[in-house]
């Protein structure tokens, strides 16, 4: 008779994209996600917590450069009609929060959410599917103060969470002088869709009959708005040849350009680097490219009332800056626009010595509610990027020391396991954590390994004859190990590692090998 096939057994694996954290990696984010809920408190924000499912209707598009509503999110059908999602970002439920909590919430409503999101993309190194997000916005404010607040707001939290001032700098741009910019070259919304009925030869304007010959209509902000986002990476240069012609990538492939005539690819081009020695100067380089855009100009005075409404808080250009080269996020935002950059330099995973780069953004998106009611509703807010903001604290060495471990009361004797728990009880009511070795006790070296394992600063061991006696050996395992690793025999004499005390005086001297590490 065969045997019956044994069930395989299933393969402790994580899925792809997706990744495990562990001990000092978790209070490391929670120590940092607590300073930055102090700021935005203070702030007079209010937590806000959502669940981590909404409806597939619900969420919507709001992902730049995602055609499809439940493209790149994790989604499931529900009673055959019904398609709900994992959220893709904190944005979206705030949208479906202010409409639905319309006539309870106090308007303007200021929130602040933190947790995980997940992303159903292709991943890759430093790329996870479910990663955290931290967010802040105001919903109901169309002042440009509430932009302001948000900028000096992210400004204090990267302070608070130990990003020094000259470490970092906020950008801020605006998506409305873009528009003025693509206006003056003739790729208004408005014009697009509504083209004047005209030929080559008969239009005045040397630079729209070109623009007709290449067939402009075919042409749309959202083909500029794509190429200019790479600004970042490919310069000026690339961005030139992507809103023209083309361009080879790295690989070799070629890259089709938008079509522009070089001469409204350079106005596009002139926009993204006019930022000069001052903010006022900028602002004037920038009214001179949208002289004849309302829109434009209209940018321009907001970008302008941020400068001085930051100015008068204290918020100077070493702190907060305007910056026309801040391009991400130009196709998702209604006006201005902001990022913050940490300025320092590390060297990536090939060797490579670069500044670290963007770790928040945010911006003005004045339909976040429209959706839902029909009615427009202003709305401006900004997302830190919990994980990146973390590996920019541990490449400065402001966090990522090993944390210490509990001290571990070591088990001699399993019948005396109640003088044990009153030890390690006296230590916790003294704030010292700590714990009672619960493994098997009968091999005391794995007790030590364990201690060890743990990082444990200290071992208390009391067997029968410390207990006749009335005293607990104390095991300094940071020094034991200092010992071990370079000290001389001599060296290891004079510096001994374990220390005899009276049981009552134990806590005030587990107390004193703790301080002195610290």
């Amino acid at each position: 008779m065969a045997k019956p096939k044994k069930t395989p057994r299933p393969k402790a694996i994580t899925p792809k994209g997706f990744r495990d954290y562990f001990g000092t990696e978790v209070t490391e984010r929670k120590h940092m996600l607590d300073q930055i809920a102090e700021v935005y408190h203070h702030y007079g924000f209010e937590a806000l917590e959502t669940s981590a499912v909404e409806t597939v209707e619900a969420l919507g598009k709001f992902l730049p450069d995602v055609d499809r509503p439940n493209e790149g999110v994790f989604a499931w059908q529900e009673d055959d009609s019904d398609w709900v999602a994992l959220r893709y970002d904190m944005t979206a439920p705030l949208a479906r929060v202010a409409a639905q909590y319309r006539q309870d919430l106090p308007s303007p409503y200021r929130r602040f959410a933190m947790g995980p999101v997940w992303r159903n993309e292709k991943p890759g190194p430093g790329r996870f599917r479910q990663f955290y997000q931290c967010d802040a916005d105001t919903v109901g404010a169309p002042s440009v103060a509430a932009d302001a607040e948000i900028c000096a707001m992210l400004s204090d939290t990267l302070e608070a969470v130990g990003i020094k001032r000259g470490d970092y700098i906020i950008r801020v741009n605006n998506r409305k002088v873009l528009d003025g910019v693509l206006e003056s070259i003739g790729l208004s919304e408005d014009l697009l869709r509504n083209p004047r009925p005209m030929s080559v030869s008969e239009a005045a304007d040397a630079l729209y009959a070109e623009m007709v010959r290449r067939n402009i209509e075919k042409i749309s902000q959202a083909d500029v708005l794509r190429q200019i986002d790479k600004f970042d990476k490919v310069h000026e240069a690339g961005v030139r040849e992507l809103l023209t012609d083309g361009r080879k990538d790295d690989s070799g492939a070629f890259i089709d350009g938008v079509g522009l005539p070089l001469d409204a690819a350079n106005k596009v081009i002139e926009f993204l680097t006019s930022k000069a020695e001052t903010n006022e100067e900028t602002l004037s380089r920038l009214e001179a490219a949208v002289a004849d855009s309302k829109t434009g100009l209209e940018g321009v005075d907001e970008l302008r009332q941020i400068a001085d409404l930051l100015n008068t808080q204290g918020y100077g250009p070493d702190r907060i800056v305007i910056d026309p080269a801040v391009v991400r996020g130009l196709g998702y935002y209604t006006g201005p626009v902001y990022e913050a950059e940490l300025t320092f330099e590390v060297t990536d995973e090939k060797g490579r010595v670069r500044e670290f780069g963007s770790v928040a953004g945010g911006g003005r998106y004045d339909d976040l509610v429209k959706r839902f009611t029909g009615q427009a509703v202003p709305a401006t807010g900004m997302s830190i990027g919990v994980d990146r903001l973390l590996a920019a604290l541990r490449a400065t060495k402001r966090i990522g020391s090993e944390e210490a471990g509990p001290v571990v009361v070591t088990v001699m004797d399993k019948a005396r396991m109640g003088d044990y728990m009153q030890m390690v009880t006296e230590l916790r009511q003294a704030g010292i954590r700590s714990e009672v070795y619960l493994g098997n006790p009968k091999n005391f070296g794995n007790q030590l390994k364990y201690a060890d394992k743990r990082n444990s600063p200290v071992a208390i061991i009391q067997g029968g004859d410390e207990a006749e006696k009335g005293v607990v050996q104390i095991k300094d395992l940071i020094l034991g190990a200092k010992i071990a690793q370079d000290a001389t025999l001599e060296e290891w004499k004079d510096r001994p590692n374990q220390y005899e005390v009276p049981r009552d005086e134990m806590v005030a001297k587990v107390r004193e090998i703790i301080e002195s590490y610290q």
